[in-house]
């Protein structure tokens, strides 16, 4: 049986209802429950969710990392391919680090609907910057 969710209460995951089901190292997994304000016209989530929530993802499990070494886990790139579209029901993401290096990791994000259909991938890289470090460095 999962766990029950803890939701992110603050700042734009809030507003589309991140809710994250797992957080240890290195991986990730969450679900956003699908409304009418999270989808385009024709009924189908908007890609902005899914890239949304790739990021959160991604970020949240860099940042529980970079957190006893007094760095910031600060996103550089999101990369998504859309697959399918999700309509109803809840999106579910799992965010899995791929690549840990000294000064960036690198994220794979499966989206998947209800029925565990592959609906969206992303790629994110993600930064570890030391406090005060100016960016590019």
């Amino acid at each position: 049986m999962d766990p029950p969710p803890h939701t992110t209460a603050q700042g734009f995951d809030a507003l589309y209802g991140l809710r994250i089901r797992e957080l240890e190292d290195g991986r990730v997994r969450a679900e956003v429950e699908v409304r009418d304000q999270l989808t385009q016209a024709q009924g189908r989530v908007h890609g902005g969710v899914y890239a949304a929530l790739a990021e959160s993802l991604a970020s949240l499990g860099s940042a529980a990392a970079a957190s006893s070494s007094g760095a910031q886990a600060i996103p550089e790139s999101n990369q998504m391919s859309f697959l399918r579209p999700i309509t109803a029901g809840a999106i579910h993401a799992t965010a899995r680090a791929v690549h840990r290096g000294r000064t960036t990791w690198v994220w794979e994000v499966e989206i998947t609907d209800d029925r565990q259909q592959l609906c969206a991938l992303a790629r994110m890289t993600v930064a570890f910057r030391l406090q005060g470090e100016p960016p590019g460095m």
